[in-house]
C-alpha cells in the first residue's frame, strides 16, 4: 500500500491523499507536478529514476487506510537536481 505522503519534498506544497497533483518514484519520493517538471525536468533527485502520477485514495477508505503523516522536505536536494 502506497504511504502517501502528505507534502512536495522540494517546495514543501500539501499534496493531499484524496487529490490529484503528486508525482511518485518507485520509491514513494513524492513532489508536486511543478517541482517534477520545472525544477526536477522528470527526474527523483534522491534515486535518479522517473515519475508517475500517485493515485488519489478514495476518500471513504482514508479512515481505515490513512496517509503518513511524516512531511519529507529536501529543498537543498531538490536544487542541486535541476
Amino acid at each position: 500500500m502506497l504511504q502517501m505522503r502528505p507534502n512536495c519534498e522540494c517546495c514543501n506544497r500539501d499534496l493531499p491523499a484524496d487529490a490529484g497533483g503528486a508525482m511518485i518514484c518507485s520509491f514513494e519520493c513524492t513532489f508536486c507536478t511543478s517541482c517534477v517538471e520545472t525544477v526536477l525536468h522528470g527526474r527523483c533527485p534522491n534515486c535518479g529514476g522517473g515519475f508517475s502520477p500517485r493515485p488519489p485514495r478514495a476518500a471513504e477508505l482514508l479512515g481505515k487506510y490513512p496517509p503518513s503523516a511524516e512531511r519529507v522536505y529536501k529543498p537543498g536536494g531538490c536544487m542541486k537536481a535541476g
